[in-house]
């Protein structure tokens, strides 16, 4: 899968990952704090940075917080793929910000679809130093994705097959970063954590919005010691309350929510470009800043194990 390592070592490294969990890597880091909190901006945490000559890729960027990553990356010099669910909104959204972006389809839905936006990105043949998975779907009620939950398919599954098949350019790079766009809602998962036994989301009620985000969490814990020996870093963030369109199937208005998308973006924004930073892996940021998270979240079994359904779920879909 890698350039230096073969698939098999990334997906089965279990040596390397053995040593970090009983190190503890990815808890025991130094990790600095940083003056900026939960009104600060992306274009504020990430002022003074040139990021030319560096690569990102951003899911979800027509609109909300990917959008504004996306803005905000591009004007910083990076250039940004930005996927969106179609090439006119790809294009609108690439067409109305400063800097170099190209677009690209990506529907999280359809795994051949997620199977041939990777490949056009591998094709352009350059190292991905920030990979942001930030998409994602809000729901109140049940739908399925072929007898799975949706929003498990879309926010994590989804994800899965995405980064797996573009995790060499990751690490091709000097320093490459992903970026996991999880919530404070993984806390509000059902009773046990991840339903391995229920994956098709019965019985979970509105609790399976925080399923899937306890999915994201998960995935980028994992993520984390199965890069353990390379030069990329795994990290989740949690936005906060964002006002977007996220809520657009919820018939809620998010009146509550007390961040603007320049907000909402700052701290994914922060942890895919900060110097301060460097190395810091398998952690969990909010406002800027390490934050508490739950304890499912923190379960390195359960994290192991869903990296292995996951995998099993999208075996005929990843390298």
């Amino acid at each position: 899968m890698f350039n230096s390592m073969t698939r098999r070592r990334f997906l089965e490294n279990s040596s390397l990952i053995a040593v970090a969990s009983a190190c503890g890597t990815a808890f025991a880091q130094s990790v600095p704090r940083s003056s900026f909190g939960a009104q600060s901006t992306a274009e504020e945490v990430t002022a003074g940075l040139d990021l030319s000559g560096k690569t990102a890729v951003v899911t979800g960027c027509n609109s909300g917080i990917g959008y504004e990553t996306m803005r905000v990356l591009a004007l910083r010099g990076a250039h940004v793929i930005g996927t969106a669910r179609s090439v006119e909104k790809g294009r609108e959204a690439a067409d109305s910000v400063t800097g170099r972006v190209t677009p690209v389809v990506l529907e999280l839905t359809d795994f051949e679809s997620i199977v041939a936006c990777a490949d056009e990105i591998q094709a352009m043949d350059v190292p991905i130093d920030m990979l942001v998975l930030n998409a994602g779907m809000l729901l109140t009620e049940l739908r399925q994705v072929s007898g799975l939950e949706m929003q498990f398919v879309v926010n994590h599954l989804g994800h899965f097959i995405f980064g797996n098949r573009l995790m060499s350019r990751v690490t091709d790079a000097p320093e490459g970063r992903v970026v996991v766009v999880g919530s404070i809602a993984h806390m509000g998962a059902p009773e046990g954590g991840i339903q391995f036994d229920n994956l098709g989301g019965e019985g979970w009620g509105r609790q399976s919005y925080g399923h899937s985000k306890l999915a994201n969490g998960l995935y980028s814990l994992e993520l984390s010691r199965r890069l353990a020996g390379t030069r990329a870093t795994s990290n989740c963030v949690h936005p906060g309350g964002v006002r977007t369109n996220i809520l657009r199937n919820t018939g809620f208005s998010g009146a509550r929510l007390n961040k603007s998308p320049e907000q909402g973006a700052a701290t994914q924004c922060y942890v895919a470009t900060h110097p301060s930073l460097t190395g810091v892996t398998g952690q969990y940021f909010a406002d800027c800043n390490l934050a508490e998270q739950g304890d499912h979240q923190k379960d390195e079994a359960m994290a192991a194990r869903l990296w292995e359904i996951s995998e099993e779920l999208t075996r005929d879909y990843l390298l």
